[in-house]
């Protein structure tokens, strides 16, 4: 979206003043207006919804300055079922009959270092049930797989895929974002 604006620059005002020699009258102060095309910038508002739910793909600072922690986290892609190659299917144990996986991104942008986990993210339905991370890793899970308690130096940044036995009748509705001692945050899945 474009947005014109005329302003008037600081104090941009070009005063001429002129005296004749025989006792004439000043010639008139000329004014000089300039005008100035600005881009407005795209909304943070924009990528949320009404309830606080981001759009998936949204970037979110985090910013804990009484510890220097600042970091963004991103939710870029939800699969139901996985479209990769196959892991074993889950067993009944695990909640779910077939694979979904989000594709997240963390970003540690600067401060100390940070532990990233696979843990804090959950997918959360529409009944109020949520699925949490198995925590499995390793063998034929889906690739690249986000890592699991992994040190991320200041301005270097963790991605991958965290896997989730889910019941193929269902999808959920948002992927959450809980890590201890913060307020969650929250992406919506499209329904597709």
């Amino acid at each position: 979206m474009h947005v014109r604006t005329a302003a008037l620059t600081g104090a941009l005002l070009i005063v001429a003043t002129g005296t004749a020699c025989s006792g004439g009258d000043a010639k008139p102060t000329p004014t000089v207006t300039v005008t100035k095309s600005a881009t407005a910038a795209p909304s943070t508002e924009d990528a949320k919804s009404t309830d606080g739910v981001l759009k998936m793909g949204t970037k979110e600072n985090i910013d804990d300055d009484a510890n220097n922690v600042h970091i963004t986290v991103q939710a870029v892609e939800y699969q139901q079922p996985y479209k990769g190659p196959q892991p074993q299917k889950p067993d009944a144990s695990q909640g779910g009959d077939i694979w979904a996986t989000i594709n997240i991104h963390v970003c540690n942008n600067s401060g100390p270092n940070i532990n990233v986990s696979q843990t804090p993210w959950s997918l959360a339905y529409k009944d109020g049930t949520s699925i949490e991370s198995t925590g499995l890793s390793g063998g034929d899970m889906p690739k690249p797989e986000f890592p699991m308690d992994k040190p991320v130096k200041a301005g270097r940044c963790a991605a991958g895929l965290i896997s989730y036995p889910v019941p193929s009748d269902k999808k959920p509705e948002r992927i959450v974002y809980a890590p201890d001692g913060t307020d969650p945050i929250e992406w919506a899945i499209t329904k597709s």
